[in-house]
């Protein structure tokens, strides 16, 4: 190495290095502010809102806007989400309820959104996941909602009927499945394990690749990796944040069939969130069973020139062949366009849940 170029280095190293000072300084200084927060809320009463979702937006939407690079603003979104993880648990770690085990793309979602700074809660099911918020054994849940290549998620949809939690966030985690193997070639593999959403995921690339091998559905991608790992010419399909806590080598990776496969996963807690700027309202609604209903109960939303991205029937339960909708919709529900909308709603339809208004997934 030259020494004109030792000298370069050199002098840009520094500066780096002054800049590092710099950073750690000013990051203490945020968490000091972010502890006179805690202590002002305290004074007032407020002591259990320590996280508001549409605070996080906002800051996050300000971030971004700012950016100039050469930084990505998804590169830039996650780092202030660690920031302002480690900030609140300054105050008090929140506790996150998710599926379980550890390994999931659940706890992907919930790391995504809540930080390596949250408290951990997996649940063994979507059911024991709500559970633990309503019982008040965790502060928030984040649950699967739909899937861009499978679907909604039935059994979440079905627990939004009955539970008295609010929606108050939304996660949007790309998916990439992975053949996780302790064999070191394809024709090793004669059984794979994975959750049947991520078995049908990948249903195409089985086909071709492993047309002779058991495909066994289980609980989660986890599980699927925990019994991979222990079994002789096993695999799983499964994410990286499975292979890295299992030790499980990759054989193949991103096999999913549909390259953009997305799912969304929902963020529940007692509460729902104030205005961002930028947010999605969700509900639920019952149409009568005669010709023009559910066109009647859209009406008022075209007329008030709301926007809706979703509308997805799920059978009733009480009753045979009767069905509920859930619909997504810009805006908040203190929006005056949507808050007339969803008055003119509730004259109309026989049933209606607010699921609750929430900022919009921040990528």
């Amino acid at each position: 190495m030259s020494d004109d170029l030792q000298r370069e280095l050199a002098l840009v190293r520094r500066q780096i290095d002054e800049l590092d000072g710099d950073l750690l300084a000013l990051l203490n200084r945020r968490a000091r502010l972010a502890q006179q927060v805690g202590e002002i809320k305290a004074r007032h009463g407020e002591a259990g809102f320590i996280y508001r979702p549409e605070r996080e937006a906002q800051v996050l939407q300000r971030i971004q806007g700012m950016n100039a690079g050469p930084l990505s603003n998804e590169s830039l979104t996650w780092f202030f989400r660690e920031v302002m993880s480690a900030c609140l648990s300054l105050e008090q770690p929140l506790g996150i309820a998710f599926l379980g085990p550890l390994g999931t793309f659940s706890e992907s979602a919930a790391v995504k959104h809540f930080g390596h700074a949250a408290r951990l809660l997996p649940q063994v099911s979507i059911d024991d996941v709500f559970r633990e918020v309503e019982a008040q054994h965790a502060d928030y849940a984040v649950v699967p909602i739909e899937n861009s290549t499978e679907g909604a998620v039935g059994r979440t949809l079905d627990l939004l009927l009955t539970t008295p939690l609010k929606i108050c966030g939304e996660v949007v985690l790309r998916i990439h499945q992975h053949l996780l193997s302790n064999e070191t070639a394809l024709a090793g593999v004669h059984k794979v394990y994975s959750h049947a959403q991520s078995l049908a995921q990948c249903h195409e690339w089985l086909n071709r690749s492993l047309p002779l091998a058991q495909r066994v559905p289980v609980g989660s991608n986890a599980q699927a990796a925990q019994l991979a790992a222990a079994e002789a010419g096993a695999a799983a399909i499964a994410g990286q944040a499975a292979a890295e806590r299992y030790q499980l080598p990759e054989l193949a990776s991103n096999i999913e069939d549909e390259p953009n496969n997305t799912t969304r996963f929902a963020v529940l807690g007692r509460h729902d969130a104030g205005r961002s700027g930028r947010d999605k309202t969700s509900l639920i609604m019952s149409a009568q069973n005669q010709t023009g209903a559910l066109s009647g109960l859209l009406a008022p939303f075209a007329d008030a020139g709301v926007s809706m991205t979703r509308l997805e029937s799920r059978p009733a339960r009480h009753t045979l062949w009767e069905y509920v909708f859930f619909v997504d919709l810009d805006g908040h529900r203190d929006d005056e366009s949507l808050r007339r909308a969803l008055a003119e709603l509730a004259q109309r339809a026989p049933y209606l849940k607010l699921l609750g208004s929430y900022p919009v997934a921040a990528y």
